[in-house]
């Protein structure tokens, strides 16, 4: 049953450095996207690693944490029916090279690490990423 969900959606160092920010967001409400709530920060490594827990087992662990703490971040909140799967599918596959055309990996990503967007994996993780970076 399609049901309005949010989702977590994060413009990576990569791509803000690149001022993709306007290009990126475009690509969401065009896509039938609302953004909710958005912030650019600033996290340190120990809150990139707080919010890569469930990686942390994983080999590109630290590499991922350094690269989320290099610079500064856009971190939204997006809203549709299924937002997670569909950004997901928006997003398109973690490494560019692989993403389908159309994709914001496949148009911005640079590499593996440097794949411009994070989004939700889940609505459980959704639900945890927008406490993480929204919390009231």
């Amino acid at each position: 049953m399609n049901q309005i969900e949010k989702t977590l959606s994060i413009i990576k160092p990569d791509a803000i450095e690149r001022n993709l920010s306007e290009d990126i967001k475009s690509i969401f409400l065009k896509n039938g996207f609302q953004i909710l709530n958005e912030k650019k920060i600033k996290i340190s490594k120990e809150e990139a690693e707080q919010f890569y827990l469930v990686h942390q087992s994983k080999p590109f662990y630290n590499e991922l944490c350094n690269y989320l703490s290099s610079g500064p971040i856009l971190v939204m909140i997006l809203t549709k029916e299924n937002a997670v799967s569909e950004n997901r599918a928006l997003m398109g596959a973690t490494d560019p090279k692989d993403a389908k055309e159309g994709t914001i990996r496949k148009k911005y990503g640079l590499s593996i690490d440097k794949n411009s967007v994070h989004g939700s994996d889940s609505t459980e993780n959704a639900v945890k990423e927008i406490n993480f970076f929204f919390k009231d």
